[in-house]
């Protein structure tokens, strides 16, 4: 006897959104489907039909881009996932990418790679990797030659004079209060402390100063000059904004792609880090992100978000189902790297929301 699953099921089983699914199903390429009351059912045996990407968004002869900072959270791991959410054959063109939380836009210059936006806007409310954006975008010869210069000071040092170096790196950095002409130092201050410090992590106490250690690398890479300059010419035609990414809301429409990563909720007491600056994103802060991307989707946006999987810790936390029931969520595994313990990092879920 033939049984059949669920739209849901089938998006699970073939890595695909349910709607995604759903237009399959609209445009008979998914054989035997039917639909059943107000819900599409296919057969279990049914394969994924061919669905590969329009050709409107690709790149010819596209640059290979990576971010210029590690960051706390990145989604390189997961940009794979994230590309499928982008339109296919039969959906509607999209002509804005919007990412207003940008952090260290692991997706963004994977995007930049390989796909043509008519206009692509970037924010994030830490004012210093704004800064260093900019300076990537305006001043990029200035920057490289001040990222070099530490570079070659830095490397042949042993490990006190390093530390030497870097402490007194972090207490400038801390020092200069960014305006327009410091902006490149502070920019290059940034990036050498980011590409030298613990993890690649930045975090301030309540003063906002940066206090993260020096890390333990033996040969760090502080100024990668080909991908910065790549970096540069990518970001000409980007929108870069310092801001609450709810300042995003006014170019948000139904042809924008806005992908949304925010400081994870913690899965446990004592995993947080929502220290990005000196504001916490607390659960308030999450609803109140769950209100913003619900007016954006009353907007005809097409949304994904990504964010921790309290289920890892409480199997009965259904924090974010709860928050719009409306929503798709895809669990898919990730590396947490932050843990300072080699046994504390693994394989957890994580979360990817989309409308």
């Amino acid at each position: 006897m033939l049984s059949f699953i669920s739209a849901k099921e089938a998006a699970e089983k073939w890595n695909i959104s349910q709607r995604r699914v759903a237009i399959l199903c609209s445009e008979n390429r998914i054989e035997g489907a039917m639909m059943v009351g107000n819900m599409w059912i296919i057969p279990s045996t049914a394969e994924k039909p061919v669905d590969k990407r329009t050709i409107r968004y690709e790149k010819q002869n596209a640059v290979q881009l990576k971010p210029f900072v590690k960051w706390v959270g990145g989604k390189s791991q997961l940009v794979d996932e994230l590309e499928k959410f982008l339109p296919t054959d039969g959906e509607r063109i999209l002509t804005k990418y919007v990412e207003p939380m940008v952090g260290g836009g692991a997706l963004l210059f994977s995007i930049l790679s390989k796909y043509d936006f008519e206009q692509i806007y970037i924010s994030d409310i830490n004012a210093e990797l704004v800064n260093a954006y900019n300076a990537i975008k305006y001043n990029i010869d200035a920057l490289i030659t001040k990222l070099t210069e530490m570079q070659l000071l830095f490397l042949p040092m042993d490990e006190n004079g390093r530390k030497y170096f870097y402490y007194s790196a972090r207490d400038k950095f801390n020092s200069l209060v960014l305006n327009d002409s410091n902006s490149v130092e502070k920019a290059a201050l940034f990036i050498f402390l980011n590409k030298t410090c613990f993890n690649g992590l930045y975090r301030v106490n309540k003063k906002g100063q940066f206090n993260v250690p020096m890390g333990a690398y033996k040969n760090p890479c502080i100024c990668d000059e080909e991908n910065l300059r790549n970096v540069s010419t990518a970001l000409q035609n980007v929108e870069i904004v310092c801001g609450d990414y709810s300042l995003s809301k006014s170019i948000i429409d139904r042809e924008s792609f806005v992908y949304i990563d925010p400081p994870y909720r913690p899965i446990s007491k004592t995993s947080g880090f929502t220290s990005y600056n000196t504001d916490v994103f607390d659960d308030k802060e999450q609803i109140r992100l769950a209100q913003f991307i619900n007016e954006i989707n009353e907007a005809g946006a097409k949304i994904v978000l990504s964010n921790s999987d309290p289920q890892n810790i409480n199997e009965e936390d259904t924090f974010f189902e709860d928050l719009d029931k409306s929503d798709t969520i895809k669990k898919v595994e990730a590396s947490r790297m932050i843990n300072s313990k080699s046994d504390g990092r693994g394989k957890i879920k994580e979360l990817l929301i989309c409308n």
